[in-house]
């Protein structure tokens, strides 16, 4: 121990030296010089066609898209004040030059207060004009002036094709102005809204979508509108190349229907229908009809309901076509009925005692 001692200063003093010595050694240290200058930027020459055409559709769209922020009102147990507390965000668009603001349902579904961020960053409170939770579709309202309101031209959903470009547009993670690119990977998806309903002729994309970009718009490669970014699949909660969207032809029926009523006038039969279960338990190829409404045009087209009779139940009517098309649950007889006009006529095949029989109705307002 005595021996450690005694030299334990040394080889301390030893080190410094050595250390000192390789720090100053050519190979220990980059060389400087003091006449270094910055390099000189190379020309790029022109952008890419793709890579401008991108730019173009960014410039010219981003100023219609939006920033959601959702704000909800939590009493304090303690103080038991109420205290405002973010929730969330999403996006949305300018739809229309009165400042109304399309966006999801369920961006806004649960909030107290509603903030709309506009591309220069001005923020209005955001009025809520109606909603559609079957379809994931709302739209809001804010009293911005008209020279703020940009709006995206519309285009169609009908004609898409696997494959072509599209673009995402909204501000993940709250990050605004972001824009995206994939290719359309599938047409005619179904996705499931809040309500538990289907919703049809959805979007498929690869084009990077998160939250954050629920409600933002789909854009084509000529910058049109061609669906509502609503929904992604992912494990991990990021984006895994699956992206769903409301089709733009589902968007113009449904917000126009907000703007004039608040909520979606739906087409019905006037019948009330049995549910899936009980059908499948009465292994029926097709829509039990439960009960028929009175004075709708189920009524008067002579359709029948469900009965109880003395020792068991007379069941009525099994609707098994529409237009000539198989129903075979009551979300896809639904689904096919609310495509369809106030005052158009259906044509229904019912199973009734065993026959096919034929009626036609004239579909009024469901309740």
């Amino acid at each position: 121990m005595r021996i450690v001692r005694r030299f334990t200063p040394w080889l301390i003093l030893f080190s410094l030296i050595l250390g000192l010595w390789l720090i100053w050694q050519p190979g220990g240290r980059g060389r400087l010089d003091p006449k270094a200058t910055p390099r000189a930027v190379t020309a790029r020459g022109d952008l890419a066609q793709d890579e401008q055409n991108t730019i173009d559709i960014f410039r010219n769209a981003s100023p219609a898209v939006v920033n959601i922020t959702t704000i909800a009102l939590r009493r304090n147990l303690f103080s038991l004040n109420v205290q405002e507390i973010p929730q969330g965000t999403g996006s949305g668009f300018i739809w229309d030059e009165e400042g109304r603001i399309v966006t999801n349902f369920h961006v806004i579904g649960d909030a107290s207060r509603v903030e709309v961020t506009l591309a220069d960053r001005s923020t209005w409170k955001g009025t809520l004009v109606g909603a559609a939770p079957d379809q994931d579709l709302a739209v809001l309202q804010i009293a911005a002036p008209r020279e703020l309101l940009r709006t995206l031209p519309l285009g169609s959903s009908g004609d898409l094709q696997v494959g072509q470009k599209v673009f995402a547009i909204g501000n993940p993670f709250g990050l605004d102005q972001t824009i995206t690119s994939g290719i359309v990977s599938a047409l005619g998806r179904e996705i499931t809204a809040v309500t538990g309903r289907t919703i049809q002729n959805v979007i498929q994309t690869d084009a990077a979508i998160n939250p954050g970009n629920s409600g933002g718009p789909l854009l084509d490669s000529a910058g049109r509108l061609i669906g509502v970014n609503t929904a992604i699949y992912s494990p991990s909660g990021g984006s895994a190349g699956i992206g769903f969207a409301v089709p733009v032809a589902e968007v113009n029926r449904v917000a126009p229907e907000l703007i004039r009523h608040g909520r979606m006038i739906r087409p019905g039969l006037g019948v009330v229908l049995a549910d899936e279960r009980l059908s499948r338990r009465l292994d029926l190829d097709g829509v039990l009809v439960m009960t028929v409404r009175p004075g709708s045009g189920a009524e008067k087209a002579g359709l029948r309901g469900s009965r109880q009779v003395s020792g068991g139940v007379v069941l009525g009517d099994v609707i098994v076509e529409l237009d000539g098309k198989p129903v075979r649950s009551p979300n896809e007889l639904r689904d096919a009925v609310e495509r369809r006009r106030l005052g158009e006529t259906v044509r229904l095949t019912l199973l009734r005692d065993g026959s096919k029989v034929q009626a036609q109705v004239t579909l009024e307002a469901a309740e």
